[in-house]
């Protein structure tokens, strides 16, 4: 699906970029503008998003590696962890590679195609991630609050069916967004004060009418990012519910221990892109935005595999026995 998806994107822009536009100055490439200026600093950013990057890939690699060798994980919950690793490193994997060549490079220059496709990827990747969050609030409620009826109704059907909606509900909401840049015009060489072509900062660069763009814009972050929150804040409402109501004080731990991860990844995730929307929204400098864009889109899916592994025994026990295997 992603290969056919970017031969759409690439036929597209090049049908947009060969049309006889009434506005004759339609750029065809704007400037990522990054994080400094400072030629001392390069090396050092260069280094820091590198091995941050490899963190990323590598821990959430093992999180998929253990949930996939080990059958005892074959398990509602570590089916959408394994879900949510792989979407994470197609999350980084859209924007920091290619900042990571511009700093190396010392370019700044992306094209106008390349531009659309990694914001179609990005909006797509972090929908999903939104999704997936959602989808284990619920799992952990169904564990919590109908324990007797859990393998039930998660069933395998239904696992992959979240999955899938959550798929095609992002691709269409990436792809709407997408369409509704390319009918936009910018006439002079844009400057994005950003490490990648965030789709905010793109509508505020525009030079034709935006108010559609902000319109869709503001009715799909009600619709696909305030209701999935909701979600999880009604589902987590419910289980602090039947936790309490637990008589024992082995038996909360428990209970609360089987969500404290997905609780904590929901947390960081969530403050982080409320973060990003303030620094947006705030009259100073946008190189702010940018780096507070840093801790959801890098931050966050390099903490992830770490905040499920360390304090999950399954996890651990998992990669210590493939580890072990003999070859």
């Amino acid at each position: 699906m992603h290969d056919f998806v970017m031969f759409f994107l690439f036929c597209f822009c090049s049908h947009i970029s060969d049309m006889e536009l009434e506005n004759d100055t339609q750029i065809s490439e704007f400037l990522l503008l990054g994080f400094s200026e400072e030629q001392e600093l390069q090396p050092f950013l260069f280094g820091l998003f590198l091995s941050m990057y490899l963190v990323i890939i590598l821990g959430n690699l093992l999180i998929i590696l253990a949930v996939s060798s080990d059958s005892h994980l074959y398990t509602p919950m570590y089916f959408f962890l394994a879900n949510l690793s792989l979407v994470d490193i197609c999350f980084t994997s859209t924007t920091v590679p290619k900042m990571l060549v511009n700093i190396q490079m010392q370019k700044k220059v992306i094209t106008y195609e390349s531009c659309i496709i990694q914001m179609y990827f990005f909006i797509l990747f972090v929908g999903l991630d939104n999704f997936l969050l959602t989808v284990m609030a619920y799992d952990r409620f169904v564990a919590i609050c109908h324990p007797l009826h859990y393998m039930v109704t998660m069933s395998p059907r239904l696992c992959g069916l979240l999955v899938l909606v959550s798929w095609i509900m992002s691709v269409l909401h990436s792809l709407l967004q997408t369409l509704m840049v390319l009918r936009l015009s910018f006439c002079t060489e844009v400057e994005i004060p950003h490490f990648f072509c965030e789709l905010n900062q793109m509508i505020q660069l525009a030079c034709s009418d935006t108010f559609l763009n902000d319109m869709v814009m503001y009715f799909a972050t009600v619709l696909l990012v305030a209701a999935p929150l909701a979600g999880v804040l009604y589902s987590y409402s419910k289980i602090v519910s039947s936790i309490c109501g637990i008589s024992t004080t082995q038996g909360k731990y428990k209970a609360f221990s089987t969500c404290a991860s997905h609780l904590s990844v929901v947390s960081l995730f969530y403050c982080t892109g409320l973060g990003v929307y303030l620094s947006s929204a705030a009259p100073q400098s946008s190189h702010s935005s940018a780096m507070a864009s840093v801790m959801y889109t890098v931050v966050t899916p390099m903490l992830n595999p770490f905040i499920y592994s360390l304090r999950n025994r399954d996890i651990k026990g998992a990669l210590n026995v493939f580890f072990r295997r003999k070859p």
